[in-house]
């Protein structure tokens, strides 16, 4: 008869295999390579510092203090949970909200350059979470699809490649997680992505929102009709860059159109597929956000979504991009180079919580240790069919029960023009009244008019400042006043009261019709 003890450790030995052999077969679809771990590291870094300090710290005052556009008390009226769990909601004073900003740089700087990854990832969530609740006003899906990616970063081995960190652990250890030596070449034909819970859940997060943005342009009759990309491309306070000389293609456009619903539509093969197609789906991704880029104010969207394609590369185009860079540098043995940090990262990589190799060398398992394990991958996957029953409900098919915050914040969503794209493009008047009695336009001191400005894109003078009025355009009159109260401060005309109005001009594919419709928001003593 079999020792209880034997039979377990048999059981445990198949279970073992059964994973392994799992793990090998997922690997070529759900796996990772190293290098494009150390790639979308650093473009993410990227995207924080330029969010932070080309967006965020110029306009600190404005935005993220008391004496700004949402002061504290306003943000706790209308959105009472995001005021309590904002860090940036203790104070309302410019010292403060800059010292965390310089806090939440620095924690994006340490994971630019790989140094303790996992803290500085960790800090540079809860900071960049922290500051988009402070003023929900001024952020977009990118933004949030930029923080969920930030979260999933923390069960994945960031450092593998082109970090601090990976050069200090191979001049530092001798030998890998797996018992092999650091240094080792994989085998002849071996893969060498980085395949676990984390990595599955990461390329599936973003196949799931490619896949949820194609239903739901199904479900439009303007996308469904290829009306949809030339009516966007009417809206002038989207476009910029490229933007206006596209817009005069409608032809070019309307193609467009149908080419973004049939790409939207094949996102599925960025996990299916294998190899150089993969690559090429992957590529014509970045093309099209690189396109966005070019012709429309998304701030960092764009970018975000061509950081996380990154992870999708395959070994072998990261292949060429090490032999081309090497050639360029000048290297004498490339191919050594990056058989050498491939080698250690593949193995590194069969961990699904990323911990460190000096741990990982450690004899088996404490119960604390597996304990992590089990709660970190049931975090994993929780999050994950939250992040779709949540995408499912946008669409349609689930539903989503009603909160007191859902209205506002459901407009940061990730629907890129869909179902309905705007059908009218906007702008802001704000008509002074002096104590002559005159009016003027705030905003540059002239004859108050309604009619469409040459461009509606410079009337919203950042950004950040489109971002807020395009999210404020339907807010209530308390969500307006404390702007009011902003343009009566900084002016330095005599001001008796100002009245904020938001202008539409209805558009269709070919232009703008009808005659623009001013709606006056309120009016405030100044």
């Amino acid at each position: 008869m079999t020792p209880p003890r034997k039979r377990l450790s048999k059981a445990r030995s198949r279970c073992a295999a059964a994973r392994d052999t799992l793990r090998e077969r997922a690997r070529p679809h759900l796996g990772i390579d190293p290098r494009a771990l150390g790639a979308f590291r650093i473009a993410v870094a990227l995207l924080l510092l330029g969010d932070l300090l080309v967006y965020r710290l110029p306009a600190v005052r404005t935005f993220y203090t008391d004496d700004g556009v949402l002061p504290r008390s306003t943000l706790a009226e209308v959105l009472p949970l995001l005021e309590r769990v904002s860090i940036h909601a203790v104070s309302g004073s410019a010292w403060v909200q800059t010292g965390l900003l310089a806090t939440a740089v620095c924690a994006a700087g340490c994971l630019l350059v790989g140094y303790r990854t996992r803290t500085s990832t960790g800090l540079s969530l809860v900071l960049l979470a922290s500051l988009y609740a402070r003023n929900p006003y001024v952020i977009n899906g990118g933004n949030t699809i930029l923080v969920v990616f930030l979260f999933l970063s923390l069960f994945l081995p960031l450092d593998a490649r082109w970090s601090l960190n990976a050069d200090r652990r191979s001049g530092d250890t001798d030998r890998d997680d797996a018992g092999g030596e650091a240094g080792d070449e994989p085998e002849h034909g071996a893969d060498p992505r980085v395949c676990s819970l984390g990595t599955a859940v990461t390329l599936l997060t973003l196949v799931s929102i490619y896949a949820a943005n194609a239903v739901s342009k199904y479900q439009s009759d303007a996308w469904m009709s290829g009306v949809a990309v030339p009516r966007i491309f009417q809206l002038e306070e989207f476009i910029v860059g490229m933007g206006p000389f596209v817009s005069e293609h409608a032809a070019v456009l309307a193609i467009i159109n149908w080419l973004w619903i049939a790409l939207l539509s094949a996102s599925v093969l960025l996990v299916v597929a294998t190899g150089w197609l993969r690559a090429g789906v992957a590529l014509a991704f970045v093309s099209a956000h690189l396109g966005m880029a070019a012709t429309m104010r998304l701030a960092v969207f764009p970018f975000v979504m061509i950081s996380v394609l990154l992870l999708f590369f395959p070994p072998g185009a990261w292949n060429l991009v090490e032999a081309a860079t090497s050639k360029l540098r000048g290297s004498a043995r490339p191919a050594e180079r990056a058989s050498r940090s491939d080698g250690g990262r593949a193995k590194w990589g069969d961990r699904s919580d990323g911990e460190s190799a000096t741990a990982a060398a450690s004899p088996a398992p404490s119960r604390v240790r597996r304990g992590i394990r089990v709660g970190s991958a049931l975090l994993l996957v929780g999050f994950f069919l939250a992040l779709v029953w949540w995408q499912a409900a946008g669409i349609g098919l689930v539903d989503l029960p009603a909160s007191e915050s859902s209205g506002e914040l459901s407009e940061v969503s990730w629907s890129f023009f869909a179902p309905n794209p705007p059908d009218a493009s906007g702008w802001y008047v704000v008509r002074g009244t002096l104590e002559s009695g005159d009016s003027v336009d705030m905003r540059d001191g002239e004859a108050v008019t309604y009619d469409p400005p040459p461009d509606a894109a410079e009337t919203y003078p950042t950004t950040l400042w489109h971002q807020f009025g395009f999210r404020m355009k339907n807010a209530g009159e308390s969500r307006y006043r404390p702007v009011a109260d902003y343009v009566c401060e900084r002016t330095d005309r005599s001001v008796e009261s100002v009245t904020v109005f938001h202008v539409e001009q209805p558009v269709d594919p070919n232009g703008p019709v009808g005659e623009p419709e001013p709606e006056e928001q309120m009016r405030a003593a100044c």
